[in-house]
């Protein structure tokens, strides 16, 4: 059973998850309805997110997305572009998607101004919609999270999936996509009850991990492995399952620890072996999403659609990571050396 530690931040603004996203459906149709129509109209050649933190792993899930479901290329525009170097750039008919919880940072005000001074229209996904991202922006599509507190970000990242989920349908034609969406506050409920308690001992005591996903799950991995830093003081680094094996793997041998959230699309294929390749050394596996006999099964919900798979995990993982930070003696809250609101230029 999973042990109770409800009395952080971190624990009550990530049990919030399902009620905001489904509050969020009701506040964020303006604005997503009007990026919808624009891409059905095929006004962007490209789209350049800008986020940093838990909100540029939101943009890798925007970078999937986007390109699997519309087809338009998806980069990321470096903050320091616009900031330091100052530099002259091409974006006519380019959407320029900030992603921020507070909308604050000085560099990423300073690239939005610098990508609509350039020619693109500046979408802002942002919790404070009274924020300067906000006002200098052409949309802005509000995150809907409400008042975050804890430094470590959970509810505003799932909201910000969610938006971009939504942000997409009103541009696609995925019937299953469309299907799915109103019954994810509902997954996310079931989510938060998933029990993966059994993964606390074996990493109460670790001091490296890597946690692996690919595609869409790939901001998850990326993700989880920010928090595990924030919360836990455990140095994780988050790859692709593609990737890891171009170099990361050397490392992995008897007792280390893997934590993988495996894909349920066609990225999946071929998961389960290399699985079984890091087993076979000796690897401690935990697997999100499939059940294997080499490795410790963390329970996952079914979303409906694939592309909504990484939001119903990532927040299973959120109660997971504030229990362990609390097993390994830590305030997942107030991590060292990091505010909750960070200004970079």
């Amino acid at each position: 059973m999973i042990e109770d530690y409800s009395g952080t931040q971190m624990y009550a603004e990530a049990a919030q998850a399902s009620d905001r996203v489904e509050q969020q459906s009701r506040e964020i149709r303006p604005g997503v309805d009007e990026l919808g129509r624009m891409f059905g109209a095929n006004r962007f050649h490209t789209v350049l997110t800008c986020a940093r933190g838990s909100s540029d792993h939101a943009a890798t899930y925007a970078k999937y997305l986007i390109e699997t479901e519309l087809g338009i290329p998806v980069a990321s525009f470096a903050p320091s572009i616009a900031s330091v170097y100052h530099a002259r750039q091409r974006l006519e008919g380019a959407l320029f998607l900030a992603i921020s919880q507070s909308g604050e940072s000085p560099d990423l005000l300073a690239a939005a101004e610098h990508a609509k001074k350039y020619g693109a229209s500046v979408a802002a996904l942002v919790n404070n919609t009274s924020s300067p991202l906000a006002d200098g922006a052409d949309i802005v599509i509000p995150m809907g999270a409400g008042p975050e507190l804890s430094v470590a970000a959970t509810k505003s990242f799932i909201c910000s999936l969610c938006a971009i989920a939504r942000i997409v349908e009103a541009g696609a034609n995925n019937t299953k996509l469309s299907a799915a969406l109103p019954g994810l506050p509902s997954a996310l409920s079931k989510a938060w009850l998933c029990d993966w308690s059994e993964a606390i001992e074996p990493l109460a005591s670790a001091t490296n991990l890597f946690v692996i996903s690919r595609g869409l799950g790939l901001s998850i991995a990326c993700e989880a492995a920010l928090k595990l830093k924030e919360t836990c003081a455990l140095h994780a680094e988050g790859y692709s399952a593609a990737e890891v094996k171009h170099g990361p793997m050397a490392i992995a041998s008897d007792g280390f620890p893997v934590l993988a959230f495996a894909p349920s699309d066609k990225t999946g294929i071929g998961f389960d072996a290399l699985i079984e390749e890091f087993s076979s050394r000796g690897v401690n596996c935990m697997v999100a999403g499939l059940n294997l006999a080499n490795a410790l099964h963390l329970p996952s919900v079914d979303a409906g659609a694939h592309q909504l798979t990484p939001i119903v995990q990532i927040l299973s993982f959120y109660r997971f990571a504030n229990a362990l930070s609390c097993r390994r003696g830590l305030n997942p809250d107030a991590p060292p050396f990091l505010k909750k609101i960070t200004e970079t230029r």
